[in-house]
């Protein structure tokens, strides 16, 4: 979500389309076009739903603004396989922007300046098919495409990458910023009332908003978020019986005052990778694979989780003295060739070896969470984390980072019961006493066992929202009937 690293370059890929199969009985007249965001964590949920609608007999095609704007290599070799995986899609990179991109800027005003300067690029697009679009669902980073798609008549919905708590939170928040007297930087850990919502610490919420609220990052990011509800429909990367309580309040119009709430359907999980990374499955799976069952702890801090050297030290202290299995998979503080057991305390790695596994690299973590003997998960509380470690049933110990990570944890340390809080996040370092307390409660406490039994529970939720007669299944169906009560329409001015 919001605040996430990107790298911006000014190189360009030319356009490409890959041929697409349409399946069913359904024409091109049923296509829907998606426009996915910038990052992994919101492009991936965008190509799960489009293999849903795939399977609803939809034609799909997916318009991308060019990956090579994003400097992540690890965001253009997801795009990579989600082409070569999905023949069934159509991809068309728009073509790039003519005036000079905002390269040296904080990441929500260079972000919108991207997608505001693709606008013409999208519109074109949207107008190239002859037989019309049934509807176009934009990624919740890019609302201000929804302008484009309105002047058009099509039927508009975004596509929000995190969970029902985010949204709820989202929305009300640029109607919150006129009945403060302060700015949320000076209301430090006061509670925010929100309707729907516990009190909420204002220090929890996205850092843009702790900015100045004269500042580019804090105008830009409040853009961002009244945005959302401009649509005709929200789609949320999340399952009814998880949010249930705060799905109910996103229908109730005192949530969003003066304005009108757009139906919200909970259409996920959606979760794990596109395609497949590698031929050979990664040595941490078959690492797992000689361990008892339950028994390892799963460190991962998302792409954009590194920690300073003096933080890795301590994380190493803790696991070792916590005397329990672990995967850990270390972000460099540093450079690809330095010593990495230079940060490591002199033996570290002798002392857990057998019992420690240590990469550097990607490692497949949907695997690695549904794999048997994976028994707990460290996370940034990024949203797709936070849903992998749900489907998968696997306690959680919360170390949030940036973006809406705060607000997460928030929630799986509250309604949700899953996972436990390393509280030293908030002084900047999680000394290694902490650590190894927390791996110890996870794994050996009752306290560990009641989040256990409460994450099998969300376990068997999110399954059975996508089997037959399921709550994600339903909702897809009536997003898709909404859809089709808007068709046909009478298009705009093109």
């Amino acid at each position: 979500m919001l605040g996430e690293p990107v790298k911006t370059t000014a190189t360009a890929l030319p356009s490409q389309v890959y041929p697409s199969r349409v399946n069913g009985s359904r024409s091109m007249a049923n296509t829907v076009i998606l426009y996915p965001g910038l990052t992994v964590s919101h492009f991936v949920p965008m190509v799960h739903l489009a293999g849903a609608l795939l399977d609803h007999g939809y034609a799909v095609s997916v318009a991308l603004i060019d990956p090579a704007v994003n400097g992540d290599p690890a965001f253009r070799a997801v795009v990579a396989r989600a082409v070569a995986s999905m023949p069934s899609l159509r991809f068309h990179t728009l073509p790039p922007s003519e005036d000079a991109l905002t390269l040296i800027a904080p990441f929500i005003p260079r972000y919108l300046d991207i997608v505001g300067r693709h606008n013409d690029r999208l519109r074109d697009f949207l107008c190239s098919f002859t037989r019309g679009v049934h509807a176009v669902v934009v990624d919740s980073l890019s609302v201000e495409a929804l302008g484009v798609v309105k002047r058009l008549g099509i039927p508009r919905y975004v596509m929000f990458t995190s969970g029902a708590a985010a949204l709820a939170a989202f929305v009300q928040l640029p109607s919150v910023l006129a009945e403060v007297r302060r700015t949320f930087q000076e209301l430090g850990d006061a509670p925010l009332e929100l309707f729907g919502l516990p009190p909420m610490p204002a220090s929890h919420l996205l850092g843009e908003l702790l900015e100045d609220p004269e500042s580019e990052i804090y105008k830009a990011a409040v853009t961002a978020l009244y945005g959302i509800p401009e649509a005709d429909g929200i789609l949320v990367n999340t399952f009814e019986s998880l949010d249930a309580g705060v799905v109910a309040a996103l229908g109730d119009p005192r949530c969003l005052p003066g304005r009108i709430m757009p139906p919200v359907y909970c259409v996920g999980p959606f979760v794990g990778g596109v395609g497949s990374e590698a031929k050979d499955r990664h040595e941490c799976l078959t690492w797992l694979d000689g361990q008892p069952e339950s028994s390892v702890v799963f460190l991962c801090f998302g792409s954009g989780g590194n920690h300073s050297a003096e933080q890795i030290k301590e994380i190493a202290v803790g696991l070792e003295n916590s005397g329990h299995r672990f995967l850990w998979v270390v972000g460099n503080p540093f450079s690809d060739d330095q010593d990495f057991d230079a940060l490591l305390p002199n033996g570290s790695l002798d002392r857990t070896r057998g019992r420690g596994l240590v990469v550097k690299q990607w490692v497949p973590q949907a695997e690695v969470l549904h794999h048997r003997a994976t028994g707990a998960f460290v996370t940034h509380c990024g949203w797709n984390s936070v849903l992998e470690g749900v489907t998968a049933g696997v306690p959680m110990l919360c170390w949030p980072l940036y973006a809406e990570q705060k607000m997460n944890m928030l929630r799986m340390v509250g309604e949700m019961g899953v996972a436990a809080e390393m509280v030293g996040w908030q002084r900047g370092l999680v000394e290694a006493a902490e650590v190894e307390g927390e791996v110890r409660l996870v794994m050996d406490s009752e306290d560990g066992m009641e989040l256990r039994a409460r994450a099998a529970a969300h376990k068997e939720g999110a399954s059975v929202a996508w089997s037959d007669g399921g709550s994600s299944r339903a909702a897809i169906a009536r997003f898709l009937a909404d859809v089709d009560s808007r068709q046909p329409q009478t298009r705009g001015d093109r």
